[in-house]
């Protein structure tokens, strides 16, 4: 066996690989080469020192990633505000029931069930804002009903006003559904502009016709993607040839 063959054989023994004769040949020769002994001595030295080196120290950056992190409580004020709400929305339901139940209502006639209805629907609603307190992801799905309870319910209150069915204490007591609906729309646009992990970003047409080296207003498929999110995009366009 040359000592080329050998040190071929010794340096795929050392990376795990099969060599191109067998072990017991290239042990025999590197018993009898002095040359091939001392290559393969600094060869093993030489992976050992690629291979195995010392840790290098690097810099504590934790203080730095929680400072950049976002804050585990989102909108806080905002929030426990719309508790409070909340809770007074659950009081003013819970005294209008007991005031019925000592007025008489509370009967089987269509007016004590609509009297009930409206008494628990007060307290759902109240129930609703405490739970999108706690959990501000649940705010976005209360806005549509709270907004459309709330606007009907203006409507209905002005009318009474002017024709004196209604009391301004009345209309007053259904001021907390006001003010919760506006500190629910600040609980989920706060709660929207929170990064999310794997939420794909979004991005808008102008910067994206740019990127592709096109301008103006987008039309026709382009057009109507405006808004949306993207996850992949083509890398190439093609364009058939008539």
């Amino acid at each position: 066996m040359d000592c080329e063959t050998c040190r071929e054989a010794l340096s795929a023994r050392m990376d795990g690989e099969a060599g191109p004769a067998p072990d017991a040949e290239v042990d025999a020769h590197l018993a009898g080469c002095a040359a091939c002994a001392h290559w393969n001595t600094r060869a093993q030295a030489l992976t050992r020192s690629i291979r195995v080196r010392p840790a290098q120290p690097s810099p504590d950056l934790v203080e730095a990633v929680l400072a950049a992190a976002p804050p585990r409580h989102v909108a806080l004020t905002p929030r426990l505000a719309l508790a409070a709400v909340a809770l007074v929305q659950l009081w003013v339901a819970l005294a209008q029931l007991l005031a019925g139940a000592t007025s008489g209502h509370g009967g089987h006639g269509f007016a004590d069930h609509l009297f009930n209805e409206g008494a628990a629907w007060n307290l759902a609603l109240g129930v609703g804002l405490l739970a999108a307190a706690v959990r501000v992801h649940r705010a976005a799905g209360l806005l549509p009903t709270l907004g459309g309870f709330v606007a009907v319910l203006l409507a209905f209150s002005v009318h009474d006003l002017v024709e004196g069915t209604a009391t301004v204490a009345r209309v007053a007591s259904h001021l907390p559904l006001l003010a919760g609906l506006v500190l629910l729309h600040l609980v989920a646009r706060a709660h929207r502009s929170q990064p999310t992990p794997g939420t794909p970003a979004r991005h808008d047409d102008e910067d994206h016709d740019r990127a592709d080296g096109h301008g103006g207003e987008p039309t026709g498929h382009q057009g109507q993607r405006r808004g949306r999110f993207r996850h992949l995009r083509p890398t190439a366009t093609h364009r058939r040839v008539a």
